[in-house]
């Protein structure tokens, strides 16, 4: 077995995989998480605190344990000592990664005791988000320094933690980030609309299941990427951050669907064995039902909703690999493509599923990974389909010609390659105006046969068709209609002159040049239909039988009977 593929597979896998996970300096830890890390230690709220003192002696605080260890609640969370100063040329903002929250208040300790409270409203970090769904509060000028910075997080699902990706930066900063996360998401959605466009387009006039399988997905991302890049939130800044992170589940769920309805329709039939495609639907089926159960009942059971989801989209993963391994196993065309296109989303999903389960850290870019390997997989998907579109109408031209092919032998005689009754009559019922009709016979033909034997009588009907054609106008009709009968159609406007056809066959080497003559009667008159034809043929018979009767090679014209 040819393991080519296969090896294609797993080198695009690994590349992917090694991308992803390769650590990134500290310098570049991204355009959404720029800044100065922060660590943080995290505490159960409790009744009768007083943030005030808390804040400026923070005691029963945990620096050690994963905050995913602590469960959902409600948590105080301190920062380690800052110790810098938000000036008017210089002001700081402390950034955090958005999650699951109720609810969330910022207080602020000063070098001079004061302490400043950014209360949250009803919306949660809404109207704190940046682009990258990164919630943002500003730090505001005092002459002291900032000491440290206190949360109070109400309501936290903790699936990913309490409060994450703390970093200090500055406003100049934050504005780099926004405007590389805008550049990031503006490409994703030209691309995407373009995409679109054109995919819709092919689907009009090709109408194959796979293009609006794209399209679906394609759109799917597009209102993906406006909730999670936080751009709904500056679009609608009455929305809770909650309803934003439900959205991000349901519009995830459904550009899922879509890619394995894709998957589904992109290959070839044959890949697909009934358990498989089983497979395939029931899944796509579960993540639609999961989306859709996440949206509706998140308040209720976030945290066991989250799981179900995150075991979900691992089903999802091990549907895709199923298909890849069928197809290889199966030899299809598309298995290379869909492989290339398809490495990152599966690996980021992978990691996605890693991170849920806790099994690897949280991270900025696993968290924003989907959207950038869905834009590469579009992108190469495009080009995939760009192929599929090839190879089908490659194989339509294929179909074309063959059924071209078979209809002309199905018209033509095969012995002379002219029409045969069928297709002459075919073409010349119908035409407008009179026509003009020549039936040649050849003379003693059975003599022929008997002289030169069948073989050679054969290539004498040859002959004839050849000097025919070569006489006859571009537009008129030639065919063999009998043994040694011949038909040739034409309009008067172009005159065909028996006799100049009789001296052509005259003219015509036989076989063992052995002297042929043929015998040609004509009728001119319409052919509109079956009756005109058969009044026409009649009188051109009649002529002809007046030409055999003559003493033949000679040719006899006859008027159509009243």
């Amino acid at each position: 077995m040819n393991r080519g593929p296969f090896a294609l597979i797993l080198f695009v896998l690994a590349f992917a995989a090694g991308v992803i996970l390769t650590p990134a300096p500290a310098h570049a830890a991204g355009a959404g998480m720029v800044g100065r890390p922060i660590a943080v230690c995290v505490r159960a709220l409790r009744a009768g605190d007083d943030p005030a003192a808390l804040i400026r002696a923070p005691r029963g605080f945990d620096c050690t344990r994963a905050q995913t260890d602590l469960g959902g609640g409600d948590y105080w969370v301190v920062s380690q000592d800052i110790n810098e100063r938000s000036r008017a040329h210089h002001s700081l903002t402390v950034r955090f990664a958005s999650l699951w929250q109720t609810r969330i208040d910022l207080r602020i300790l000063y070098a001079d005791g004061r302490v400043h409270h950014i209360a949250s409203d009803p919306g949660g970090l809404t109207k704190f988000i940046q682009l990258g769904a990164v919630a943002e509060y500003p730090l505001p000028h005092r002459r002291a320094n900032i000491v440290r910075l206190m949360w109070k997080v109400e309501g936290a699902a903790n699936t990913r933690g309490i409060l994450v990706g703390a970093r200090i930066a500055t406003d100049r900063q934050s504005s780099a980030s926004n405007l590389a996360m805008a550049a990031v998401y503006s490409a994703f959605g030209g691309l995407a609309i373009a995409l679109l466009v054109y995919n819709l387009a092919l689907w009009v006039s090709l109408r194959h299941r796979f293009q609006l399988a794209y399209c679906l997905m394609i759109a799917a991302l597009m209102a993906y990427a406006f909730t999670s890049s936080g751009a709904l939130a500056w679009a609608v800044p009455d929305i809770a951050n909650n309803d934003r992170l439900r959205l991000n589940y349901l519009l995830l769920s459904l550009a899922c669907a879509a890619a394995l309805f894709f998957a589904r329709t992109f290959f070839e039939d044959h890949v697909f064995s009934p358990a498989l495609r089983r497979l395939v639907v029931g899944t796509g089926a579960v993540l639609l039902v999961t989306g859709i159960g996440f949206f509706a009942l998140a308040p209720i059971a976030i945290f066991e909703l989250d799981r179900i989801y995150t075991w979900t989209f691992a089903a999802m993963i091990v549907a895709t690999l199923s298909i890849m391994w069928s197809a290889w196993r199966t030899r299809s065309n598309f298995l290379w493509l869909f492989a290339i296109a398809w490495a990152a989303p599966i690996v980021t999903a992978g990691m996605r599923v890693f991170a849920s389960l806790r099994i690897i850290p949280w991270n900025f870019w696993i968290d924003n990974s989907t959207l950038l390997s869905m834009a590469a997989e579009a992108l190469l998907s495009a080009v995939a389909i760009a192929y599929r579109i090839r190879l089908l109408a490659h194989e339509r031209d294929v179909a074309v010609a063959a059924e071209t092919v078979a209809r002309r032998l199905a018209d033509m005689d095969p012995l002379t390659g002219l029409f045969n009754r069928r297709a002459f009559l075919a073409r010349a019922i119908g035409r407008a105006g009179e026509q003009k009709l020549l039936i040649l016979d050849l003379d003693h033909f059975k003599q022929v046969n008997e002289t030169l034997g069948h073989d050679g009588g054969d290539e004498v009907l040859r002959a004839i068709a050849r000097a025919m054609r070569a006489l006859a106008p571009a537009d008129a009709l030639v065919a063999r209609i009998g043994g040694e009968e011949f038909a040739l159609l034409a309009d008067p406007a172009h005159p065909i002159d028996p006799n100049a056809l009789l001296a052509r066959v005259r003219a015509t080497r036989m076989p063992f040049d052995l002297p042929v003559t043929a015998s040609i009667g004509s009728a001119t008159g319409p052919i509109a239909n079956e009756a005109d034809w058969k009044a026409l043929y009649r009188a051109a018979d009649r002529a002809l039988f007046d030409a055999k009767s003559a003493g033949r090679d000679r040719s006899r014209s006859a008027p159509l009977a009243a």
